[in-house]
């Protein structure tokens, strides 16, 4: 693989992981609510997700589930599903008196649950799995061994979803410090609540590139 190519798919997915979607809100979400501390579940659930996605779309799974429209149909509900349930969870969030800080009194989030919704949120997002059959194919060069580039693609693709993630984590964890009233804190959870619950919607709706 040219350096050139692979600067081009590193910039292309740079510009991808920025826009915030079902993943990205989910980090947000549990930075603002216990704060850095969340970093190494979520980031790491988010890596496991993705490494999963896009495994699972170079060995096949996502020609598959581009071509058939039932299997596409239960991944994509399953993923929109579970994305409203974590909103109307967020929505419900009890209010934190006193500071948000590193040493508060939040309410305790198991980092194994963190990590495992971070993981099904991202490994479920059907508009991942498109993404990569539609995306990583333009990078390859066939006339080259396959297993090679596709280890170098998505070692990097996978290494710059985490920094992503880790950067949402502690610019999201800062402005925890602003957040101290209790309106603001329920303004902010029903903010996301009604965010991840969009998203799982628009998840819903989303129809396969083939239509």
């Amino acid at each position: 693989m040219s350096i050139e190519t692979w600067l081009a798919f590193a910039a292309a997915s740079c510009i991808m992981l920025a826009i915030p979607g079902p993943t990205i809100l989910l980090v947000i979400s549990y930075a603002l609510g216990h704060g850095r501390k969340t970093a190494l579940a979520t980031v790491t659930g988010v890596t496991l997700g993705d490494f999963t996605a896009m495994t699972a779309s170079l060995a096949g799974l996502g020609a598959l589930l581009a071509t058939s429209a039932t299997l596409f149909t239960i991944l994509k509900l399953i993923g929109a599903a579970y994305l409203v349930f974590l909103g109307i969870k967020l929505w419900r969030a009890p209010i934190v008196k006193g500071p948000l800080g590193d040493n508060d009194n939040l309410p305790e989030e198991k980092p194994l649950k963190i990590l495992l919704h971070a993981y099904v949120v991202t490994a479920l997002n059907p508009k991942s799995i498109v993404f990569f059959i539609a995306f990583v194919p333009q990078f390859l060069d066939m006339s080259k061994p396959f297993l090679e580039q596709t280890l170098i693609l998505e070692a990097t693709f996978l290494t710059l979803a985490a920094l992503n993630s880790l950067i949402y984590v502690f610019v999201a964890d800062m402005a925890r410090g602003f957040i101290r009233k209790a309106s603001v804190q329920r303004a902010v959870n029903r903010t996301g609540g009604t965010l991840l619950i969009a998203a799982g919607a628009v998840t819903a709706g989303y129809r396969r590139m083939a239509a």
